[in-house]
């Protein structure tokens, strides 16, 4: 098996990936990518990108992430096709662990996103990104003047659909129980005149057509008979993401919610050990947070392997 040695190794290919690799490479710091797959992350399968600034309003999430990984390619990162399986964090050099080699880097970087969730209900799969949406705060401004579904009880979920409020003339609230009594968000949500809450309600499927969403059948607990709703927008907020950080092992310290536990230079617990991205599990799920991670992460360990004292800042982008 090949072994490659360079000075950083970042594991995962998405925007925090990129970011990341585009700045150490600039930095003149020897840095591999090492991707299990382009086209199964969260910005890899987003339809329609309208947030991301300086990006037009119709390009795809797969052609801005084809955009980062050029980008980062040409200042002179290598980007590889491997499944991560396993990684050393003890020592000053880092070692990963994969069927295509072994890579040992001074610096390693944790981007491997989150897992998500499988599709669960009738449809739900087919109308990814033509009305399917894991994301109000990217889509929201889409639904304006129309009708929309939210699905799901968690904390997320509560918010997005407050997001939503603010575009959607009514937002179908559907949950399987009751909000606690004590949940304020949940009441400040009902309490807004375009929302409808359908309590101990399950989502049987969603129909569309080749221009997408069309509407939902829901099933009232109290109700013998499916109900169909007219919507144009489905947004689906169930438990199931979780970070994946299953090849760490026990290496770094991880939150109560599956997140890596990072400082502000998005270190880790491991000294040469930085985590960008969804991988930290961080409430505000957006490419531009995570390309944030990767700059500042970056900059970080421009700083550690040069040992430096303090951040010189690069005023000079050209």
């Amino acid at each position: 098996m090949e072994t490659i040695e360079t000075d950083v190794v970042i594991v995962g290919g998405g925007p925090a990936g990129c970011s990341c690799a585009l700045y150490t490479s600039r930095a003149d710091l020897k840095t591999v990518i090492l991707d299990k797959n382009p086209s199964v992350g969260a910005l890899a399968i987003t339809h329609q990108i309208a947030n991301y600034p300086g990006v037009p309003s119709d390009m795809s999430g797969e052609a801005l992430l084809d955009l980062m990984r050029d980008q980062a390619i040409s200042y002179g990162s290598q980007y590889l096709r491997a499944q991560v399986f396993g990684v050393d964090v003890t020592g000053d050099i880092k070692t990963v662990y994969s069927p295509e080699g072994t890579f040992k880097a001074k610096a390693l970087v944790l981007a491997s996103g989150a897992m998500g969730r499988p599709a669960s209900f009738k449809g739900e799969a087919d109308f990814l990104g033509r009305g399917v949406s894991y994301c109000a705060t990217c889509d929201g401004a889409f639904y304006r003047g129309r009708e929309v579904a939210v699905v799901g009880i968690n904390k997320e979920a509560i918010e997005e659909a407050q997001v939503l409020t603010k575009f959607a003339s009514k937002v179908h609230w559907i949950t399987s129980n009751n909000p606690k009594p004590e949940d304020l968000l949940a009441k400040d949500l009902m309490s807004k005149e375009n929302v409808q809450h359908w309590s101990k309600t399950r989502l049987m499927q969603i129909d569309g057509n080749d221009g997408g969403v069309t509407g939902i059948k829901i099933k009232p607990h109290s109700e013998e008979n499916p109900q169909e709703l007219a919507v144009d927008g489905v947004f689906v907020y169930m438990s199931g993401s979780k970070p994946i950080t299953d090849f760490l092992g026990d290496q770094v310290a991880l939150k109560e919610d599956g997140g890596v536990v990072v400082d502000d230079f998005m270190s880790t617990t491991s000294e040469g050990v930085w985590a960008i991205g969804d991988i930290r599990n961080t409430p505000f799920k957006q490419a531009v947070v995570a390309a944030s991670d990767g700059c500042i992460a970056a900059m970080a360990i421009d700083r550690y392997l040069n040992s430096r004292k303090t951040i010189r800042v690069d005023w000079v982008h050209s």
